[in-house]
Parts: C-alpha cells; structure tokens; sequence
C-alpha cells in the first residue's frame, strides 16, 4: 500500500480527473436506432454522481482515447445487474450495439445463453460431461439457468415472438445455450444494430466456472453474449457468416472484441472485482453497493462478489509494462500468502510482455476463490483471472503455478482470441508451453515431459472441434499436454531462439483478431523459411505419432587365428508411426561399453551393423525420451538372445546389467 499521505494526494488528482470526463459521460447511456450507420466509437466513461462514497481507495486509470483502440469493437454492451445472494439470483438489463462486420445483410442474429447449460440433466454440456469438469463434480441440486425476459429494439418493438432456440451441433432439443432472434429488418455490412434485453440469471451451485458457493459468488460467462459473424478470410472461412456451437462439456468460449459499461449492485458488505476498472468509486445506496466498471478491447466480462475478500492492490510497471495495476482478491485463508501470489503476477506479467507483445490494460485482478469454489478456480477472463481455490494454507508451487498460466492465457486467450470451439490448442497449448517455460526459469521447476508423454496414448487432431474427442480425459491429454509436446518439439528442432522468434511474430501480429491454426502455420514457415506442411499433417492436423521399435537382433561371432574373437552384430529397427528424423539409438555391450548411433528415420525401418570385440547385450531407439511425441516406449527396447555359452563369458555383473535396465524403464 502507499503510504496514507500519498494515498490522499492521488485520491484529489483522481477526482479531478473524474471530472474532466464529465463532458464524454452521457455517451454511455444513449440510444442508437434499431439499424444505423457505423461510426468510430468514442471511448465512454459513466458518469460520476454525485453520493456519498465509501472508504478512498487508489485511484483507476483512464480508459484509452479512440484514437488508440486496439480492436475492431464489434460489440458494445451496457449492463446493469443486480445481485440477490440469498437465492443467487442475478437481475439484469442489457443494451447491445453489435456493428456488421461483413457484406451481406443479416437478419438473424445469435446469442449465447450459456447458464442454461447446468439447467438440467438432459443439456449438451451435461450429458457430455456426465455433470463432471476438471475433476469438480455438479453438487446435488445444483442446477442454474437464464430466462430471457424481454427483448426489444431500440424503438421499443418486441421482438419475445421471434425467438428461437437452436441446437446446430447436436440436435438436443434440451440444450438452450444458443437462441436466434429474427429481426424485423436486415442489418447490411457496416451498419449497426441495437437491441434491449432483460433477463434473469439463477447460479448454478458452484461448477464449471460459475455459481454460488455459501456466499461466494463467481459470474462467468453470464450475460447473453453475441456470437461471432465471421467475414470471409477470418481463421480461413471462405464464405461469411456465424459461427455457432452450443456449450459442450469440454468446449470454452469465443466472441468478438467490444466494449464493456457494467453496473453491478451488491449487498453493501460484498466487495467485487471485475473485468477492467471501476470508473468511481462504489457508492452506496440504502443497503446496496452500486459499482460501476468499464472495459475496452476485450471479448468478454466477469466479475465474483464476497463479502470475505481480503483486498490488496500494488502497482506494477516495466519497460513493456507501462503501467498496470495488480488487484488480489484473497479468501482469508491465504490473506498471509499476497507476497506469492504478486510475486508471480510480476513475473508472468513482465516475462510474458516482453515474450509475446505489452500487456495492454491498466488493471489485472486475481480472485482466490474459498476452499467451497474450486469449481471456479483456474479459470481466465480477461484483465481477471481466478487462483485455485484456498483448499490449504500452505500450497506448494501450484500457487504460483495456477497464477502464471492463467496470465498467460491473457496473451493467449485475453488478445490472440483463437476459436476455443473448434482450434483449443492455440489457447491451451499455448499457453502450457509459456507456463512451463516460465515455472523454471522464475522457481526452478521443470516439469516431467517423458511422463507427460507417456499419458498421450491416443493422439488426435490439435485443430478438433472440443466436443468430437472422446471425452474429458482425451481432450485433456491432447489439447493441453499434446499440444504443448508439439511446441516444445518444434523449438527442439529450431532452437529456442527462432522458436521465440515464432511466437513473438505470431502473438503480436495476431493479437485483437482471430487467427486459425493455419495462421500459426504461416508464420512459422515465414520465420524459418521453409516449409512446414508435412509435419503439420502429421501432427497437427491429424494424431499423427512416432512409434519406434527393436525390432530384431542377430549376433555372429568371428574368430581369425589367435586374434580375439569379434562379435557382429546387426539391428533391426522400425517406425511403426508417423515419419520422424534423428532418431538416437543406444547399444550396450557385454563389457559395459555404450554407443549411440543415429538413424535419419527416412526410410520406415533399417538395419544397423556393428562389430566389436564383446556380444551386443541390447538396443533402445530413444533411450532418452527425447522425442516426446512418442508415447509408446514398450518396443523401444530389445535384449539380444545369445547361446548359452556365450552367455558364460559375459563379463557384465548382473548387478550393472540391472542397474541400467532400470535406468532405462523407470522415468
């Protein structure tokens, strides 16, 4: 904290900047007719009133002028939300200006209305995810939903008759995340449309993100977001036009940049935190807090409420930093561990900007959800991520460890906004990679990346619609680990240095838009100057794997005279998988000698002879587990069958020959 003087000096210099955006306030709560023509938003700051306050608190910064926007700002969103925690219910309006960003007329617009995933049973989220995620389960009774009670133009012309849900992934006609509403005119590229929505959000029991734990609140994903109209050439698509997918139980979000004005109104005892930054100060009103909180170039808003939260805040700045602020948000339980949890949102912030492109924004809040909310810990918003839950007091480095992906994912997620229906990995993988990479540079921890492999015992596509794995566990495995060991294969094939120079292009060129895995593609192929295409066929695009074996060993020995005898040997090896060079291949003799040779792989199989002056004991293809797309190592290694008596001038104790068996199968 600053000192109490300072504290003050800068409370009066944020008042008075407050009031100098006086002038641009009114902007925020104006009407736009129901299609209009595209114009350059201003940035929007509310307005201040003029209530009685609560205690001062560090001033905010300002919201970027127009003339820096970073997005497109599709979608401009006003919300006002009022929380009634005793029944965890959510009240609320919406005002949405959606901006056509293609060239034909649109007369349907979609919405995401993913609370009414945990509605039932028979939704598509519960069905595929058997009411389970991240090893969370659905609590007894723990259903939440949305109801769409009024929806309007902004002339007032009810649009309730027009509704239709719609299920184009599944057919489930018990799945109502994703609705249509049919306008009453075409929207034509470049026009603007506007409409008025009122809902009702009831939280589910703490799962998957969101809900209600005691009295812990977490809305994530909880407000009826617009889907992505995507114009031709956007991840590739050759023809305009929505991408639709319900909520699955494996499937994350994607949406268009915009704006965020969002009124919240809490029980006067709650704090919250909350996607960007508050434009004032909480005011109270009877026995309500009314916060008030504005974003710019971000795809989505989230916001958790307590009244337990132990709030510290720090500013935090670097040379590719330029000025953030780090806001904590502590279940009491962990109220002595704030050292760790900033000391990690330093790093990963300063190391990811100076990686992959500035981190953009003024504030990044971390939620430390109670030891009850799990469900809704290791999880990114964007300028707000959520810890895991305080389940102990004395966590290991998955503290930290939970912190830096969920920064990465900022870069990730937050700004590059990949499709996470259809392309996960360039989220997940991503962000996997960043984060191990990062764990050992800042703590030292390097992560088991033979074990890691050994889990991937069904390779599929990175680039896999979520829901066509099969289940949690191969999404999982594939998508956050796979995805990751193609990464780290990738850099083990052009060296760290270029593989920086890889993700550094492709994070800045493609932050505040929607590249695809072919995008990725692009600039790997630009920054190497080669082409990629094969190895993205076998990897990527398909689960594509090496299988490496031993598959024969023959052993002659050769006595000339009274020279000592020599043994030769030859080797059969193949490449039961997917196509891959430099394969290391170890061979042990009877005398304890070791070689390693390397085979180019090119051809699927290849004999390898040697001679030498003791009996080949055995032979490993990749005796490291330095290939780490493969995951089937049980035919890496072949002992040689020699004849008895040959066997009796073996020269190798049993006790060596034990000790490297176990050093090559135990890892």
């Amino acid at each position: 904290m600053k000192p109490l003087s300072l504290r003050y000096t800068l409370i009066f210099a944020a008042l008075a900047a407050l009031i100098l955006l006086g002038s641009a306030i009114w902007a925020l709560s104006g009407h736009s007719p129901a299609v209009s023509a595209a114009v350059p938003k201003e940035a929007k700051s509310p307005a201040a009133a003029q209530t009685k306050t609560l205690q001062p608190i560090l001033p905010e910064s300002k919201p970027l002028p127009v003339s820096e926007a970073l997005s497109e700002r599709i979608a401009e969103y006003h919300i006002e939300a009022q929380l009634i925690p005793d029944s965890g219910l959510l009240q609320a309006s919406e005002t949405i200006t959606w901006t056509h960003p293609g060239q034909k007329p649109v007369q349907d617009l979609y919405f995401h209305l993913y609370p009414n995933a945990f509605a039932s049973k028979d939704t598509t989220f519960m069905k595929e995810s058997g009411g389970k995620l991240r090893g969370d389960a659905m609590p007894a009774n723990g259903y939440g939903s949305m109801t769409l009670t009024d929806l309007r133009t902004s002339e007032g012309i009810s649009l309730m008759q027009r509704l239709q849900y719609v299920q184009p992934d599944d057919g489930n006609v018990d799945d109502k995340t994703l609705v249509k509403v049919h306008l009453p005119q075409p929207v034509n590229g470049g026009e603007s449309v506007t409409l008025k929505l009122k809902f009702d959000v009831r939280l589910p029991k703490i799962f998957a993100r969101m809900g209600v734990s005691g009295n812990f609140v977490m809305a994530g994903q909880w407000f009826p977001k617009i889907s992505v109209y995507e114009p031709a050439g956007t991840r590739g698509v050759k023809q305009e036009g929505w991408n639709l997918h319900q909520y699955h139980g494996t499937s994350e979000f994607y949406s268009d940049f915009g704006i965020y004005n969002v009124t919240l109104s809490v029980p006067s005892n709650y704090t919250v935190a909350a996607t960007g930054f508050p434009v004032k100060n909480p005011r109270l009103k009877q026995d309500r807090k009314i916060y008030q909180f504005y974003a710019d170039d971000v795809h989505d808003f989230a916001w958790a409420a307590s009244p337990d939260f132990v709030v510290s805040e720090e500013a935090f700045s670097t040379a590719e930093v330029p000025g953030v602020r780090i806001k904590l948000y502590l279940d009491p339980l962990h109220k002595d561990l704030k050292e760790r949890y900033f000391q990690a949102a330093k790093a990963a912030l300063s190391t990811f900007s100076k990686w992959y492109g500035p981190y953009p924004y003024s504030t990044l809040s971390i939620v430390v959800p109670p030891r009850g909310g799990n469900g809704a810990g290791g999880m990114e918003y964007p300028t707000l991520i959520t810890a895991a839950a305080a389940g102990d007091d004395d966590p290991g480095t998955q503290l930290e460890r939970t912190v830096i992906h969920e920064i990465g994912h900022q870069f990730f997620y937050g700004m590059v906004a990949n499709n996470e229906f259809e392309e996960a990995w360039l989220d997940e993988s991503f962000t996997s990679y960043a984060e191990d990479r990062l764990m050992e540079q800042e703590y030292g921890v390097i992560s088991n990346l033979p074990l890691q492999t050994s889990l991937v015992t069904s390779p599929q596509p990175l680039n896999l619609e979520t829901w066509k794995y099969a289940g949690d566990d191969s999404y999982t495995r594939n998508v956050y680990i796979r995805g990751k060991l193609v990464l780290k294969d990738m850099e083990k094939q052009v060296g760290t240095k270029t593989m920086d120079s890889i993700l550094s292009a492709y994070a800045r060129k493609y932050r505040f838009h929607h590249p695809s895995t072919a995008d990725f593609q692009k600039i790997v192929e630009k920054v190497t100057k080669k082409s990629w295409q094969a190895y993205f066929d076998q990897y990527i695009y398909s689960g594509g794997a090496p299988d490496f074996a031993v598959d024969n060993i023959t052993i002659a020995m050769k006595k000339t005279g009274t020279e000592p005898p020599r043994y030769e040997s030859s080797v059969e090896v193949s490449n039961k998988g997917s196509h891959y060079g430099e394969v290391p291949i170890k061979f042990m003799f009877s005398d304890g000698y070791t070689v390693q040779k390397y085979w180019s792989g090119e051809a699927k199989n290849t004999t390898i002879q040697l001679s030498y002056k003791a009996p080949l004991i055995s032979a490993e293809t990749d005796p490291a587990h330095s290939i780490l797309l493969e995951s089937k190592h049980l035919n890496n290694f072949r002992l040689s069958e020699l004849r008895p008596a040959t066997l009796s001038r073996w020269t190798l104790s049993i006790t060596n020959l034990l000790e490297n068996l176990l050093g090559t199968l135990v890892w």
